[in-house]
């Protein structure tokens, strides 16, 4: 399993992916789940950001594919890097998606107890559009971050979802929401052994189009642990200072 958050903010974007896979208590590796194209500058200049929950080796299949139609393709022909828009590009994506898992799954027959699908997550901007996030499910088809819903999150996705929902709003400030996915992936960790550092961490500013900030997050962060002490902390208090019920006699 695994958990990946991304914000649409008023400032920019924020990405958050774990990168723990395992198959096994006894069992664990450490592979990224965050892939970013980039056009630095020029007509088509643009950066996304993909971050991916599934089967891991549909999910790396997928970013191949990308990665190989923008380096062999024609000048005429369109791929992730010179798609006018981020809605061509999540359409991209969802057609190479579905096309790859079906093709893995047809030439998978002997094990179909294993599931194969993945899901992305894939935002970013491209020059003279405004940021735009949306989620890409197995079946090729994709909703779009708003206002109302200004997130995404995929995977093992329950545990850390309280803390977004009552903090994260397209107004709020990088920093917070950063603080709140921070505290959303210790939420999770600390209820799923599936889930686990480290956390890539990517912040698009809008109208940047280029990555502001790229960092791992690993086990001897200190903000990390400050964090997650904190919070425990936090949480403790507040509990112990909430009244009793009236009605429960002891």
């Amino acid at each position: 399993m695994t958990y990946c958050v991304a914000m649409s903010l008023h400032e920019g974007m924020l990405f958050a992916s774990d990168s723990r896979t395992n198959a096994g208590v006894d069992n664990v590796a450490t592979f990224s789940k965050m892939s970013v194209f980039e056009v630095p500058d020029g007509p088509h200049q643009r950066c996304i950001v993909a971050v991916n929950a599934g089967n891991l080796a549909t999910t790396q299949n997928v970013i191949s594919q990308l990665r190989r139609k923008t380096a062999q393709a024609t000048a005429e022909e369109k791929h992730i890097l010179n798609l006018p828009s981020m809605f061509d590009v999540a359409e991209h994506f969802g057609q190479v998606m579905k096309s790859t898992i079906a093709h893995v799954e047809e030439n998978q027959l002997s094990q179909s107890s294993v599931d194969f699908t993945c899901t992305f997550l894939v935002g970013g901007q491209i020059r003279d559009e405004p940021p735009r996030l949306f989620r890409i499910y197995p079946q090729g088809n994709f909703i779009e971050a708003t206002s109302d819903t200004p997130y995404f999150q995929i995977g093992e996705s329950k545990y850390g979802k309280p803390i977004i929902d009552r903090v994260v709003r397209p107004e709020t400030p990088m920093s917070e929401a950063l603080k709140s996915a921070m505290v959303s992936f210790d939420s999770t960790m600390q209820s799923n052994l599936s889930v686990g550092l480290p956390i890539d961490v990517l912040v698009l500013k809008r109208d940047y189009l280029k990555p502001s900030l790229r960092y791992r997050v690993t086990e001897d962060d200190a903000y990390f642990q400050n964090i997650r002490k904190a919070w425990g902390q936090g949480l403790r208090q507040v509990f112990q200072g909430l009244p009793q019920p009236d009605w429960f006699k002891s």
